[in-house]
């Protein structure tokens, strides 16, 4: 086949119901691999009938069951390069388990399990799929060049569906291709000949099927395919025996496997390894086989704005051999590893810049991707998660913190050694790791890329897990004359949550945080959870959780909250989260004013006896777009030893829809902060008419802001200095509330007015650390003391 840039582009043929004189459909095979197969896959073959070459480039072979349901779908694949005059074209599709011969190397490949006996395909200009589902709808879609209908299938051309498809026979044209667009006088049964553009047919001694079509390599090695860049410069195009040594096997999930080439080329831009998606067929190989794989090469992408990782998809694979040593693993520390993160793009893609291995850190990686990497005796900075995945750094020195984790600690200088571990041993118990703890001993294995947390090592042998002891902080309990306040996310707590996580959150406010005078709660659900049925109370919620606290030790809270208009607030749809304060009316009284509600604003007054709330409790401001979808800040005034008080509970909008990290695009957009910052300015704008009324007004602002303190969420909130951020005043190294993708960073805040001087301030680490968590958050609380905080 000659290259696409010679070829002649014909006019886009009219619809089928004009009779197609170029591209057509010339045989359908759907018995691949079926019972009394010879051929081990489906395939539809094309034909050209035309004077000049047809380009396929943008084009589709689609499929669609006979008799289509209601959610029928049209199945696509996508085809590439040029059908030359009077030739053919092979497309691969689904593989079966019966049949012992193969097809020749199919120009185009597919995963779809045609049926034997009955079904349509398309070939369609465009990789969009189809809609129609009738013969008249299809007939009027312009885009279908040529169709066919095969035994009782409902979408076919002319009187009727092409006869006598089975399990042995296809269904073809006459050699001349010629179409009269009726699929009954077209197409006859026969024995399955599939020919593919060069001529070759099953056997013929350069096939790619599952036979290989033969024991020679074919040009290609893994290092040209995955080439200098993100993107491989043959995605979209069949490549045909590439060698390679087994080294992993994954069996569930996104099924397939790793290879890697023994030969590397001296470029260090180029990976030597690639993995092989199966679909939904099992891998059949094992780890240390020699193999050479055809198929079709494809960028895949876990989501819309991740990176991709280079694949081989709907292979045909041939076994040389068993056994072989395995290429030897590249070594991931802190000599191997790059300080810096990843290019800076503007904002725009990184996938065609060449690769910087020896300079970024996400560039590193992604010249090992498929690879076998090793490291060794590295630390946990992310606990075991419910998916049997943890995170460890590979550079144990950078911005550690006082517990063994990594701190998160600016934009522009993300953590590099931080790496994601998986194991590809299902019969092994994968360990259940906390922060701090070490994997002793190599950890090896094929280096991935997933959404989640970007780039991975899926393990083939995984180190030993060391236990440093992590323990769960208590902190120490406030002083007669000292105001504690406390924040706590308890993660969706609903009454039809079970007893014991109800007990693991009280444990932790009346044993961990020492029973607070008030505790700011965060994502309290209504009465019934996630059931949309209009209910909005939290009062059988509240019940059992402060039951549940008087059972572990603690007083007998009283609370206070506004309840949301029903899915107003975001959150879980029906389970209407709100903040909540809980307090202890034997240590600190509260000042109702009746009023607040949903949608009601309160504000601030000025009177002779200092400010006063209008309603308290109230929100702020709950009609502004600002709180769209969003939790409204709950404000209540408080009484501590005849001093007043307002605390300030908040819950702002979740980072959801923010660009990752480990992304294509960069530096990453974090789109979710606009309204964060909004949020915060009215935050800031309240606490400022607090301060207008009284410029010695003691508030507590406090919260899951789900933002970090160097963000613009919290530089806007403490706008005009009206209020200070409590993080800031503790060590660097245990600054943080939260781990996420194995960084330790501020997500939940204490911000206190310019009044309040004398306090001791305490983050309590009893979840975030740990793989058994009562929250994803860790609580915060400081201590007071009202009496000597200045008046000035």
């Amino acid at each position: 086949m000659g290259a696409a840039g010679a070829l002649a582009l014909t006019g886009l043929p009219a619809a089928f119901a004009a009779p197609s004189a170029t591209a057509v459909i010339a045989e359908v095979y759907g018995g691949g691999g079926n019972s009394g197969a010879t051929l081990t896959r489906d395939f539809v073959e094309l034909g050209n009938a035309g004077s000049t070459s047809y380009d396929l480039s943008d084009y589709s072979v689609q499929y669609l069951p006979g008799t289509p349901s209601a959610g029928s779908q049209w199945q696509v694949t996508t085809l590439s390069g040029a059908l030359a005059p009077g030739a053919r074209y092979l497309v691969a599709e689904g593989t079966g388990s019966g049949g012992t011969t193969a097809l020749p190397a199919p120009d185009a490949s597919g995963a779809i399990a045609m049926s034997a006996t009955s079904g349509t395909l398309a070939l369609v200009a465009g990789t969009t799929a189809l809609t129609c589902k009738t013969a008249a709808d299809c007939a009027a879609d312009t885009r279908i060049v040529d169709l066919a209908g095969y035994g009782s299938a409902v979408v076919r051309e002319g009187s009727g569906p092409a006869a006598g498809a089975s399990n042995t026979a296809s269904v073809a044209r006459a050699a001349s291709s010629a179409d009269t667009d009726d699929n009954a006088a077209d197409f006859t049964a026969g024995t399955p000949t599939p020919v593919n553009s060069a001529g070759q047919t099953p056997g013929s001694g350069d096939g790619g099927g599952d036979d290989g079509g033969g024991t020679d390599p074919g040009t290609l090695r893994v290092h040209d395919i995955q080439g200098t860049t993100r993107l491989s410069p043959y995605a979209g195009r069949t490549v045909t025996r590439v060698p390679g040594i087994v080294t992993g096997v994954r069996t569930s999930g996104s099924l397939g496997y790793w290879i890697q080439d023994p030969q590397p080329d001296t470029d260090p831009r180029t990976s030597e390894g690639v993995f092989v998606y199966t679909g939904s067929a099992a891998p059949t190989v094992a780890v240390g086989d020699s193999v050479l794989v055809t198929g079709k090469v494809s960028e895949y992408y876990p989501s819309s704005t991740s990176q991709s990782a280079t694949e081989i998809t709907a292979p045909a694979t041939t076994v040389l051999s068993g056994g072989n040593a395995l290429p030897e693993a590249a070594t991931l520390d802190a000599g191997t590893v790059p300080d810096a993160y990843i290019p800076d793009a503007a904002g725009a893609s990184v996938e065609s810049l060449a690769l910087q291995p020896a300079v970024y850190a996400q560039d590193f990686y992604e010249t090992l991707e498929g690879m076998r990497v090793t490291f060794a005796d590295a630390r946990v900075v992310g606990a075991t998660d419910a998916y049997d995945e943890l995170w460890v750094t590979v550079k144990p020195e950078e911005n550690a913190t006082t517990r063994g984790g990594t701190l998160y600690s600016s934009y522009d200088q993300p953590n590099t050694g931080r790496i994601e571990v998986m194991s590809l041993d299902a019969s092994a118990a994968f360990p259940v790791a906390n922060v701090g703890d070490d994997l002793s001993g190599p950890t090896t294995g094929p280096l991935d890329y997933s959404t989640y947390g970007g780039y991975n090592v899926q393990a083939t042998q995984l180190g030993t897990l060391a236990d440093n002891g992590l323990k769960r902080e208590v902190t120490r309990r406030q002083k007669g004359d000292e105001l504690a306040v406390a924040t706590y996310n308890v993660e969706n707590l609903d009454a039809l949550d079970d007893q014991e996580k109800f007990d693991r959150l009280a444990e932790g406010v009346a044993v961990n945080l020492n029973s607070p005078d008030v505790v700011a709660l965060e994502e309290i659900q209504d009465d019934n959870g996630a059931v949309n049925d209009g209910t909005v109370t939290a009062e059988t919620t509240l019940k059992r959780f402060t039951d549940s606290i008087r059972a572990a030790g603690g007083p007998r809270y009283t609370w206070r909250y506004i309840a949301p208009a029903n899915n107003q607030d975001g959150g879980e749809p029906g389970g209407n989260i709100r903040q909540v304060f809980l307090f202890n009316p034997k240590r600190i009284s509260f000042t109702d004013r009746a009023g607040g509600d949903a949608t009601t604003a309160t504000s601030v007054v000025k009177t002779r006896k200092g400010p006063q709330l209008t309603y308290s409790p109230g929100r702020i401001d709950p009609t502004s777009d600002a709180w769209d979808s969003s939790r409204k800040p709950l404000v209540g005034e408080f009484t501590f030893h005849g001093e007043q008080v307002f605390v300030i509970a908040n819950h702002f909008t979740s980072k959801g829809g923010d660009q990752p990290l480990h992304g294509r695009y960069q530096p990453p957009a974090r789109s979710s902060e606009t309204q964060r910052a909004a949020q915060a300015a009215e935050v800031n704008t309240f606490v400022k008419s607090l301060l207008a009324a009284d410029r010695n007004a003691k508030a507590v602002v406090l919260g899951d802001l789900n933002d970090y303190e160097f963000s613009r969420t919290v530089t806007t909130l403490t706008t005009d200095r009206v209020l200070k951020p409590l993080i800031t005043t503790l060590p660097a190294a245990q600054r943080y509330t939260y781990v996420y993708d194995g960084n330790s960073q501020t997500l939940d805040h204490i911000l206190t007015t310019p009044s309040i001087t004398s306090f001791d301030y305490d983050v309590v680490h009893i979840n975030a650390e740990f793989a058994d968590q009562a929250s994803d958050h860790d609580p915060q609380i400081v201590r007071i003391d009202v009496s000597k905080c200045r008046n000035h």
